[in-house]
């Protein structure tokens, strides 16, 4: 039998051989290794992988490729798609920007008027309020769309900009950026539309609340194509159409129009055939649209009798 040339002392273990320091703190000794690039590293320089532990610095790499081959993927039409056919957005941008506008216009109304809470009394709020009869005699036809970022005081705002953002950002969630501003715009045009054909032509309206009704119905459309149970949907616009109802100086009309016409537009979101999805889509909005133009042009006929009959000059009598 041989013995080392230098045996240790009794008692005590031989001497190891040295560990090498992790990569990014050289003076700390490591057994470790990243299993990627199998440098050294610490286990405060470790993240766990799918399959061992990657180094600080392959973990930050690998994200960088995933987030640039994600951008190239969802660039060229690919990606997970909803119901609506409609790339799933990371997070909302619509519904916050709109927001944004409605406050923005009530502050300049404000700021006209001198006052929050009377903010109607201020040029830009005459200018943009739904009327009938100023929309038929001096063809101001912008009004139809302008009255929706309008509203009467800061409560009115409050109240419509919650449900936008409560409502708004689960359905462009589910839409997509384009297919949710068809559907918020031709909820409007519904509201605006349905106050212009039915409505008093000398009484003036304004805000966002037919886009917001606009919004539930297509809520509910969504909820009942996803087989989610409807109960809440329909107790939220059953309660707030009684609200309506109940409340002095609240367009009735307004709201029924945007529900209806969002609820349209939803239907051919959410149930359009796969094959030329986006041609049904497209179709459909633009046939609510035509149609509601119709309903006004036709009203502003017979608004337009009315007027020449109390006001001869305004017809060249």
């Amino acid at each position: 039998m041989t013995e080392p040339p230098n045996p240790p002392p009794i008692g005590q273990p031989a001497q190891q051989a040295a560990l090498p320091g992790c990569w990014w703190h050289p003076a700390r000794q490591t057994g470790l290794r990243c299993v990627r690039c199998d440098r050294p590293a610490c286990p405060d320089c470790l993240r766990e992988a799918s399959v061992g532990y990657q180094c600080i610095d392959c973990v930050t790499s690998a994200r960088q490729h995933h987030r640039a081959a994600s951008s190239s993927y969802r660039r060229a039409g690919y990606g997970e798609r909803t119901v609506a056919g409609a790339l799933m957005p990371r997070r909302p941008v619509v519904v916050p920007l709109l927001i944004a506008v409605n406050v923005v216009v009530f502050v300049l109304t404000a700021f006209q008027a001198r006052d929050a809470m009377n903010n109607y009394n201020s040029p830009v709020f005459a200018e943009g309020v739904l009327w009938p009869q100023a929309v038929v005699a001096f063809d101001e036809w912008w009004r139809l769309i302008t009255s929706g970022f309008l509203h009467y005081g800061l409560l009115h705002l409050a109240m419509n900009m919650l449900a936008l953002w409560v409502l708004g950002r689960d359905l462009e969630m589910l839409l997509g950026r384009v297919r949710f501003l068809a559907v918020y715009f031709v909820s409007m045009l519904g509201g605006g539309a349905a106050v212009f054909a039915f409505g008093a032509p000398e009484t003036s309206t304004a805000g966002a609340s037919g886009a917001i009704y606009g919004l539930m119905g297509a809520m509910l459309v969504a909820v009942l194509r996803l087989r989610l149970n409807p109960t809440t949907a329909i107790g939220i616009i059953v309660l707030n159409l009684i609200l309506t109802v109940s409340i002095p100086n609240i367009s009735l009309l307004g709201h029924l129009g945007g529900l209806a016409a969002g609820a349209v537009a939803m239907v051919a979101m959410v149930y359009a055939p796969e094959k030329n999805r986006a041609v049904y889509q497209a179709g459909t909005v633009a046939f609510v649209a035509a149609a509601l133009i119709g309903l006004v042009v036709y009203r502003d006929g017979r608004i337009a009798e009315q007027l020449c009959a109390v006001y001869p000059a305004l017809c060249g009598a």
